[in-house]
């Protein structure tokens, strides 16, 4: 079976690394998988990168110009939303006419506009959408913090636009052009965790629409326990200290929780004091330099790294992985610190609780509880059986999200996805 994965990035973001391991494990286990990309940053001949750079970049920019224009300028929410007005047509593309299923993924920024995935569906070929966020069931957001217009009759009134928006504002108008596209056509949504499938099947924009719940894949050969002693020297972190771990490709990010963190850690002083010369953080992602003074402990920001193995130095030399993200699907950093054999902790939101096991392998915090997030980190380093939970945590992983298992429920949903092609023709 040959598949082709549409998404805009190769490499940038946790829909491009999830895309890349999925590509990895179907063809691992005996299908053609390749991957079409706007933005292609290594030689892997099995990525396709589009051609035309500067259209490329035309199409990203002006739909930001448009969304920018219709926040009156603003730029608060500017990179929150979008519209997919502009895109490639990849149907003319010979990966498109060779590929027997398209699979997409994160197609935003400019990679796919609605007409093109129109055209897409038209085309007669298996189409599936593996949804990385909820923006393929709502109208404009990737994130829909607490809102459910997108359960009951279509989006208006969007929190993200100026004013709250309005009964026939930008998130409605783009809603309504989902609504056509989709009509008269049949599409395989798959969604990260079963919390966004539930989301996902709530939404009045998808009914009728096959929705299922597949988790991302992981390659446990590379990401796997090593020495934690050897890992911290060669990541130049203490050997002596408890080291607790956050990991975003953006620390600055807001919804990822570093307010929490900090106040978290600021408890743990003021509770124990003694843990303040015992306990250290280390900060992984783009901009970490700059959240390290909001934390009371020592911290180490280490930057943005691309590297797997670099990656895996890093999760194998902490003693707790922590993501208090107010919003999350099925995070691949707590996947892959899972796979290290390093005990996470973090709210109970979205997909976390799917994959951490209260007290089996981590903590579940209650939800914007920094104090509760406290009280688990300080479980975790303090009071738990380490090794325990160390090893709970790599057997949830190699029974969930191993490269095999999770390539064996997407060929399943390629065959039905054609099995329905066949019949209607």
């Amino acid at each position: 079976m040959r598949v082709l994965i549409i998404n805009t990035s190769e490499k940038n973001g946790g829909a491009a690394v999830a895309a890349n391991r999925l590509m990895e494990a179907l063809n691992n286990n005996g299908e053609k998988a390749k991957m079409l990309v706007r933005d292609k940053s290594t030689s892997n001949i099995s990525v396709v990168g589009l051609k035309g750079r500067l259209w490329q970049r035309w199409h990203f920019l002006w739909e930001r110009w448009c969304i920018f224009f219709r926040l009156y300028f603003s730029r608060e929410h500017l990179f929150a939303v979008d519209i997919a007005n502009a895109g490639t047509d990849v149907t003319r593309l010979r990966e498109f006419k060779e590929a027997d299923v398209i699979h997409l993924h994160w197609v935003n920024q400019g990679m796919l506009s609605l007409r093109g995935i129109r055209r897409i569906l038209a085309s007669g070929k298996p189409v599936v959408w593996t949804m990385h966020d909820i923006w393929p069931a709502t109208g404009i957001c990737h994130l829909t913090l607490g809102c459910t217009r997108f359960k009951t009759g279509g989006c208006r009134y969007c929190k993200y636009l100026p004013g709250g928006g309005s009964q026939s504002d930008l998130a409605n108008k783009i809603w309504r052009r989902k609504k056509d596209m989709l009509q008269h056509h049949t599409m395989f949504f798959v969604a990260c965790s079963r919390w966004l499938a539930g989301e996902a099947k709530a939404s009045t924009l998808l009914k009728g629409q096959h929705i299922e719940s597949i988790p991302n894949p992981i390659d446990t050969r590379v990401y796997r326990p090593t020495d934690r002693r050897e890992a911290r020297r060669q990541c130049s972190l203490p050997e002596d200290k408890r080291i607790i771990l956050f990991v975003s490709q953006r620390a600055t990010n807001p919804y990822k929780g570093m307010d929490y963190l900090s106040s978290a850690c600021k408890k743990l002083i003021a509770d124990h004091p003694e843990m303040k010369d015992e306990v250290c953080v280390a900060v992984l992602g783009g901009h970490a330099e700059e959240v390290v003074d909001m934390l009371p402990f020592k911290a180490y920001p280490l930057g943005y790294v691309s590297d797997d193995r670099e990656i895996v130095k890093v999760y194998n030399a902490a003693d707790v992985f922590v993501l208090p993200s107010l919003s999350e699907n099925l995070p691949n950093t707590i996947m892959e610190a899972m796979a290290c054999g390093v005990p996470c902790v973090g709210f109970n939101v979205g997909g976390i609780p799917e994959m951490i096991d209260h007290k089996r392998n981590g903590y579940v915090a209650a939800y914007k509880m920094a104090g509760d997030l406290a009280e688990g980190l300080r479980w975790v380093l303090y009071e738990s059986d380490a090794q325990s939970l160390s090893e709970c945590a790599i057997r949830k992983v190699s029974a969930c999200y191993s490269q095999q298992a999770v390539a064996m429920k997407y060929v399943e949903v390629y065959n039905q996805a054609l099995a329905v092609k066949h019949y209607r023709l």
